[in-house]
């Protein structure tokens, strides 16, 4: 599951159990990519909480997902097989479209974006690869462009904190080995007026 020692829920104690009593899914799975912090189950809390606003929170204005559809393309772009089976069967339960949901991967796998979306999106992306691969070269004038197709700041923030948190996601289970051993896919926590209720379905 990782190139680290985790600790299974039935094995938890104290603040893990906890915590894991939170984000638990069906039968008391835990998936990988949050077991894998349970030696330090404050980095757990930190990343929930940082998944949960930035995703799955009402107050966001950018569909979530166009959002999910951001984290899949960051995930492929970083070559991140576990972030990308995970969000991808995400991805595949909102749309309820997995004809839509199968050409959009294509898509980005032949590096043929203009095919599946139109300018306003593509800008969206433009600036995911960017912060992503050269976030050094960003300037105002990328922004410029997301508002002149029709991204409102707000909305920006939005996607930038998406992409941000995939990268974080990204580096998280590739630099420790995570697996999608065992895990159930596309499962996240789905109660987007409640950003305390973690639980996974």
């Amino acid at each position: 599951m990782s190139w680290i020692k985790t600790i299974p829920f039935d094995q938890a104690t104290g603040q893990l159990k906890k915590l894991y009593k939170r984000v638990v899914g069906p039968n008391n799975n835990v998936d990988n990519i949050l077991m894998v912090h349970s030696l330090r189950p404050h980095t757990l809390q930190g990343h929930m909480a940082l998944y949960k606003n930035v995703i799955h929170n009402s107050n966001n204005q950018v569909p979530k997902s166009f959002l999910e559809t951001l984290g899949v393309y960051v995930s492929l772009l970083n070559r991140c097989q576990y972030c990308t089976e995970h969000h991808f069967a995400g991805l595949k339960r909102l749309l309820e479209d997995d004809v839509r949901a199968n050409n959009i991967r294509k898509c980005f796998e032949e590096d043929k974006l203009s095919d599946c979306f139109g300018k306003k999106e593509l800008s969206a992306f433009k600036y995911a690869k960017k912060l992503t691969f050269c976030q050094h070269l960003l300037t105002e004038k990328d922004f410029e462009e997301m508002k002149k197709l029709g991204w409102e700041d707000g909305e920006v923030l939005e996607i930038n904190q998406v992409v941000s948190y995939f990268n974080y996601a990204n580096r998280t289970v590739t630099g420790l080995g995570v697996s999608t051993k065992g895990d159930i896919l596309g499962l996240s926590p789905n109660d987007s007026d409640d950003s305390e209720n973690w639980g996974h379905s």
